[in-house]
């Protein structure tokens, strides 16, 4: 296959990209973007002789733009209909920033009877990125809130701003700034539907994964830049890593939250490390 697309049982069209043989290992972007973010490491997973899968979340990229289901339960759904239908076992899934929560939810509700190898979180919201009596240590409502009247007033400024200043950390002192990745960046954001990223950000900021880390029973490796200046580090990967029954936590020092993107290198040797581990 080269890509196609399912539909859910609610109509949504899902488009996605399967390339390759071998043990297939499944990708999850994170918001506002599609698969197309995965670009580095389907490339070089594929010429590692793995069969490379990634799809377009609801409401984003390729696939339908919906107005409802833009919420953890259904798209951990939506990645369970893609499994069925392409029929995969003993497959690894990888999940960046919201594709993190994504992948926390489905291996915990769906990755029995030997769908599921092993699972790596980058960058990942996990276990709850708001700020409640329960999580002190995270964003206040008014970050989010910020993000949503944002996007809300000017989507297209607002998905040029994201990615030109703190997602790959251009906005540091001395940061190669690539004015490419900016442009994807905003091309993929822009491919994808208002309302659906509008509620996306509550599912990435609200729902609350704790139940679903400690449920994962297979392998984890959590992957966290310590200069991620959208899902900080303190209250996600640092957190998680002690509900995992069998995690790993690798931190990166001064990298950013598009890390996968910016040091691909770097991210692609540990992941292959980890998946022949």
């Amino acid at each position: 296959m080269s890509s196609s697309t399912i539909t859910t049982k609610d109509g949504a069209q899902i488009f996605y990209k399967d390339w390759g043989t071998g043990q297939p290992v499944v990708f999850h972007h994170g918001w506002p973007l599609s698969s197309d973010d995965w670009d580095a490491q389907m490339l070089f997973f594929l010429s590692q002789g793995y069969r490379v899968i990634a799809h377009d979340r609801r409401g984003h990229g390729r696939s339908s733009q919906t107005d409802t289901g833009n919420e953890m339960d259904t798209y951990a759904a939506d990645v369970a209909a893609l499994v069925a239908h392409l029929n995969l076992k003993d497959a690894i899934h990888v999940g960046h920033s919201t594709g993190g929560g994504e992948v926390a939810r489905y291996v915990a509700q769906y990755g029995g009877g030997g769908r599921v190898a092993k699972a790596v979180l980058i960058g990942a919201v996990p276990p709850i990125m708001l700020k409640t009596a329960a999580n002190p240590g995270g964003l206040p409502i008014e970050v989010f809130d910020g993000f949503r009247a944002a996007l809300a007033a000017n989507r297209a400024q607002f998905f040029r701003d994201v990615p030109a200043g703190p997602f790959f950390g251009f906005n540091r002192p001395g940061a190669q700034v690539s004015q490419g990745l900016i442009d994807n960046w905003w091309r993929q954001g822009m491919m994808g539907g208002a309302k659906a990223h509008y509620d996306c950000i509550k599912a990435f900021s609200e729902t609350d994964f704790t139940e679903d880390l400690k449920k994962i029973d297979v392998p984890v490796l959590l992957m966290h830049g310590d200069d991620d200046q959208i899902v900080p580090i303190a209250d996600s990967a640092l957190l998680g890593i002690k509900l995992l029954k069998k995690g790993e936590l690798k931190v990166y020092e001064g990298l950013p939250h598009g890390m996968a993107t910016t040091h691909a290198d770097i991210i692609n040797r540990d992941l292959l490390a980890f998946f022949k581990a």
